[in-house]
């Protein structure tokens, strides 16, 4: 400690050996050795390694305390050393009570192993002087050695770490398991890369489904499709969305969340580059193209859960799926405004071409970057998988799904119940808002599709702070349930009481604040019913959010028809009272059955 406390560019201090004879060493003209016993009188530190921030090795000393009582060091008074060299490390680092510095420190050098005991001292060699002359250092060259020390008023014994000396060295200090500087982005939680990559997924996935409404309009020109055959293209893709929702949870439940999404997100960035060429070859390979893109990305939300049930604590849970869920939102808010761009420039087949290219890049990162489990990144820091394991679940692979069981708890039912409701209301607001804007606020075309990227962008704002909402309440112990329940009533009793006020409103403004404080309140279901998933079945959480999401697009499919059929034979004020009656039930459900404890292991 004595001497890893002051090794420098100046000097290396004065030494007295153990027959009384003083060895001064000069470097630079200096003498900084009182250093060291100024230290160690201090506060004293002893330890299994002593780390020089200039790069400097190991040096070795024994020193041993005398009784009586010594002044202040001024810089004058020699210090006592003995030097050996080191063929181990022993010690663990401890702190002595500074009230309890009385000791005077006397250090004798020598080259061999002390065993505790005093040797007659030696040359000083390699540390600035030779027989008591100054040595010019004219590299960089270190020396290993290690510290023995003995202290007889308190019976303590130990080693002492790292003394290390080369030239250019601007100061040696003791720090406590110290390591090597890492750049920003290695020491980034390796937990929130793979949030980030699944928010990327997320982006990407609404981007190339959101293109064919744009592209849509020139390519019905271009082949003279009628109005019949566009709902048909469009609808289209939910064959395929619906087909995988339950299987992509068994998959990624059985082989891991990283393969079944990438899966996904390579084969729906295919289907979206073939898309052209399908609409060229003729309308039933357009149809196929786009069922097999609605295969893809059916996998993507129950493989995305299973990922992230593995990788996030219980305390970081709904901001975590709050922010990959407002990749969707932000994704369709970044196809809707450079689709229109692309298709003016370079035509409607390089929205397609641009978009599904994309697939690749993100994919090459998530091959390198993410792991299904903890337990399977190399890179992966002790102290961040103490954090995970202690917050959430780490098990093998399932291999049987327990339909019998799951379907039999009355917290998946209220799930499955919960999100049919919510998804009937979110889809119509999504589907019919255009038309609800041209035929009742009577805007044109540009203020429609304006005004149409507005609740996506509040969707995205909104489901970020209630995910830091949720995980706050939870980290000031707030029950997992009595969160999950306040999050979905906002989720619930929000859009119902913004849609009942649209039949109030008497300009187009208030209009479109209500539709965007409805869908805002809505984005707080992303921690209320899309975070249940993990609670009650971690396990089985892309299983889980399949059967769910299966009802939830069940609701939008059914939905959006209702909607139509309403409208041919009452009003927009129709249409929005069942979206709030189902919003009520909803709600009922929710908080009579849904519970945030575990109920499936």
């Amino acid at each position: 400690m004595a001497i890893g406390a002051v090794v420098s560019n100046r000097n290396f201090g004065c030494f007295i050996g153990s027959g009384r004879e003083q060895y001064t060493v000069h470097h630079h003209g200096e003498r900084l050795g009182f250093a060291a016993l100024k230290y160690v009188q201090r506060n004293m530190l002893y330890n299994e390694r002593c780390h020089s921030r200039s790069g400097l090795s190991y040096s070795s000393c024994i020193y041993r305390s005398h009784p009586q009582s010594v002044g202040p060091l001024d810089g004058k008074s020699p210090f006592y050393v003995e030097v050996v060299q080191p063929n181990r490390f022993r010690g663990k680092y401890r702190f002595i009570n500074p009230k309890r510095r009385t000791k005077r420190w006397e250090c004798c050098f020598s080259s061999t192993d002390s065993g505790n005991s005093w040797i007659q001292p030696r040359k000083l060699d390699k540390l600035g002087s030779v027989d008591g002359k100054k040595q010019q250092i004219k590299h960089a060259a270190v020396n290993r050695a290690q510290a023995d020390y003995k202290s007889d008023g308190y019976d303590i014994t130990g080693a002492l770490g790292s003394l290390m000396s080369s030239e250019g060295a601007s100061e040696a200090i003791l720090v406590e398991g110290i390591e090597q500087a890492k750049p920003w982005w290695e020491e980034f939680p390796r937990r929130w890369i793979v949030v980030l990559l699944c928010f990327a997924a997320f982006l990407l996935c609404n981007m190339d489904r959101v293109n064919m409404s744009i592209a849509i309009l020139p390519m019905s020109k271009e082949f003279n499709w009628n109005s019949a055959t566009v709902g048909l293209i469009q609808s289209s893709f939910f064959w395929g969305y619906l087909l995988t929702q339950i299987v992509g949870g068994i998959w990624a439940d059985k082989l891991g969340g990283k393969i079944v999404l990438g899966f996904g997100v390579v084969w729906w960035s295919i289907a979206t580059v073939l898309t052209p060429f399908a609409a060229r070859l003729g309308l039933p390979f357009l149809l196929v193209v786009r069922a097999l893109m609605g295969i893809g990305e059916g996998v993507a939300m129950p493989a995305m859960n299973n990922m992230l049930s593995k990788w996030i604590p219980v305390s970081e849970r709904s901001r975590s799926l709050a922010l990959v869920y407002s990749g969707m939102y932000l994704g369709s808010v970044t196809g809707l405004a450079f689709s229109p761009i692309l298709i003016q420039k370079f035509g409607w087949s390089s929205v397609f071409y641009s978009f599904g290219s994309l697939g690749s890049i993100w994919f090459a990162l998530w091959l390198t970057k993410a792991y299904s489990s903890p337990k399977d990144d190399p890179e992966l820091s002790e102290q961040e998988k103490r954090l995970i394991m202690g917050g959430s679940v780490s098990k093998e692979p399932v291999t049987n799904i327990p339909w019998k069981l799951i379907l039999s708890k009355a917290p998946v039912w209220a799930l499955i119940i919960s999100h049919f409701c919510h998804n009937w209301g979110t889809f119509i607001l999504l589907t019919w808002m255009p038309t609800y804007y041209s035929q009742v606020l009577k805007f044109n075309l540009t203020e429609s599709g304006l005004f149409c990227v507005l609740p996506w962008l509040t969707m995205a704002v909104f489901a970020n702070i209630g995910g830091w909402i949720a995980d706050t309440l939870v980290s000031k112990g707030l029950s997992i349930t009595s969160v999950r329940k306040i999050m979905q009533s906002i989720g619930f009793l929000g859009p119902a009481f913004f849609l009942t006020q649209l039949s109030h409103v008497k300009t187009p403004l208030f209009a479109v604040l209500c539709m965007a404080c409805s869908q805002g309140s809505d984005a707080f279901s992303q921690s209320g019913l899309y975070s249940n998933h993990q609670d009650i079945g971690p396990r089985y959480a892309g299983v889980l959010l399949g059967l769910s999401n299966t009802a939830g697009v069940l609701a939008g499919v059914f939905g959006t028809a209702a909607t139509g059929y309403i409208l041919q034979k009452g009003s927009w004020d129709d249409v929005f009272k069942v979206a709030v009656v189902l919003y009520i039930i909803g709600t009922l459900v929710w908080n009579f059955f849904s519970t945030g404890e575990r109920v499936l292991e």
